[in-house]
């Protein structure tokens, strides 16, 4: 699951009015821009902002090709019409007394790694703070001179009283309580003015911050930005579960599979058909077949009860197995001559074997089409199925599955002996397992009909799964 995505998609919601409701009693966002622009108006009067010679003005705002359509109750405004900005600046180094006794932070892009910035990795003292411009609690800063305006457009809200470097722009909104919801729209902008309001012929990639001032910016009510921006905390809380269970999750995903397959071989997966005709008797005209001697049931002892129509056997009475052997290596040549080989797991895949490039023109061991490969070395256990004829080396055996049994049924149900033939495995240098071992190991049998149905559920399941694993790599 691509989370970044997801964050811009739920941003993306937020800003065009789609991630909450509207609420008609909410008081329309035309009378929050008209209490804005009094208080703009005040502190021109009272000489704290001046009016930037950069931005646009207009008695209406200009309704033609606007970016998206928004809600009635929102309002669209210039960036310029709702805030001042300023610039920062780098006290001289050499003057220590601006650099002492530390108290007053100098945010630098460095420090722009968090949404909310309560310190900065370099402090000046109050001296050197008095040559500067300090911006109160609730001040936008933005990057807007740096290498890492490449890939990401650095945006934060100041939660101390802080002074800035010449890299970065304070965004200084005329009402504060609308911080949050215009750091939101240029987050979820952060794309666009990467692209659009990028400076050219610049050593430094560099924002052109007179004509960003410009940008529209579409105002919501305020009661809704508050839905809005609490809407977008919890999602984004769901989003960063999400990022640290991406492993556990993994593992989730893997133990389910298991589960589900040791489900199907207990017969609780799917549901028993009384009418399906009973296992005893399949096995009964397979052994026929095979010419194998069914074990008596009284010498057996079962793991676990099956359904009625069920039955228990060893694999060698149901299947032809052949152990592999190398062919001499003089006969092994990579030039797609005689007849495909594998040693081991090399080119085994989730269920079907890929092409091996080593081939031989002297076949020892052949593994027939639509045979089940079972690893009888390290790592013993890992089953696959061939749907063409090849040699096999002393890596792997070959397992003959008749033809009145479902082979993706015998695939998965080998899957479940992985565990019971690593412990039955023996060796020193590499752990193997025997023929015997192979020909010995107790299963339980359902019937043909009932094994169809178990195979469409556990890959119902599996795919449904594989999807989940999928999102998360992505």
């Amino acid at each position: 699951m691509d989370t970044k995505k997801l964050r811009q998609k739920v941003l993306d919601l937020a800003i065009r009015g789609k991630l909450v409701p509207q609420n008609p009693n909410d008081e329309p966002a035309s009378v929050l821009l008209e209490q804005i622009q009094k208080e703009r108006e005040r502190l021109i009067k009272e000489g704290k902002i001046k009016q930037n010679k950069k931005e646009k003005t207009s008695d209406k705002f200009p309704y033609e090709n606007l970016p998206f359509e928004v809600p009635k109750s929102w309002e669209w405004c210039r960036l310029s019409d709702i805030a001042s900005f300023y610039g920062g600046k780098t006290p001289s180094t050499d003057n220590k007394l601006f650099w002492d006794s530390p108290d007053i932070l100098w945010v630098t892009s460095k420090d722009m790694k968090t949404k909310y910035i309560e310190q900065s990795q370099i402090k000046m003292s109050v001296l050197g703070a008095e040559q500067m411009q300090i911006f109160s609690v609730e001040t936008i800063l933005m990057v807007v001179r740096s290498g890492i305006l490449r890939n990401t457009l650095p945006i934060a809200i100041l939660k101390k009283e802080s002074t800035i470097n010449q890299d970065l722009k304070a965004i200084c909104l005329f009402y504060e309580k609308i911080n949050e919801f215009i750091y939101t729209y240029l987050k979820a902008q952060e794309k666009s003015i990467l692209n659009d309001y990028a400076k050219t012929g610049t050593t430094v990639e560099s924002i052109n911050f007179d004509k960003l001032i410009n940008i529209e910016i579409p105002l919501p009510p305020l009661p809704e930005q508050r839905r809005i921006i609490s809407k977008i905390d919890e999602c984004f809380a769901l989003i960063d579960q999400i990022e640290e269970s991406k492993l556990s999750l993994s593992q989730f995903i893997k133990q389910t599979k298991s589960k589900v397959l040791d489900l199907a071989i207990r017969g609780k997966l799917v549901p028993q058909d009384p009418n399906d005709e009973p296992a005893s008797a399949l096995l009964e005209r397979i052994s026929k077949e095979q010419k194998t001697k069914k074990v008596p049931a009284d010498i057996l002892h079962y793991p676990f009860e099956v359904p009625e129509g069920w039955t228990w056997c060893r694999l060698g009475e149901i299947f032809q197995i052949t152990m592999g052997q190398s062919p001499e290596g003089s006969s092994v040549t990579h030039h797609n001559q005689g007849t495909e080989f594998h040693q081991g797991k090399l080119c085994f895949s989730e269920k079907y074997l890929e092409k091996s490039n080593t081939y031989t023109d002297n076949p020892t061991k052949i593994a027939e089409p639509n045979s089940l490969l079972l690893c009888v070395r390290a790592p013993v256990g890992i089953v696959n199925i061939t749907t063409r004829k090849i040699c096999i080396g002393r890596g792997l055996s070959a397992i003959k599955i008749p033809e009145k049994m479902n082979i993706l049924f015998a695939f998965y149900w080998l899957k479940t002996l992985e565990d019971s033939f690593n412990q039955k495995a023996t060796g020193s240098t590499f752990t193997a397992i025997s023929g015997d071992i192979i020909k010995n190991e107790l299963i339980p049998l359902p019937p043909l009909s009932e094994q169809s149905r178990i195979v469409t559920k556990i890959e119902t399941i599996f795919s449904l799964l594989d999807k989940i694993e999928k999102s998360l790599k992505a």
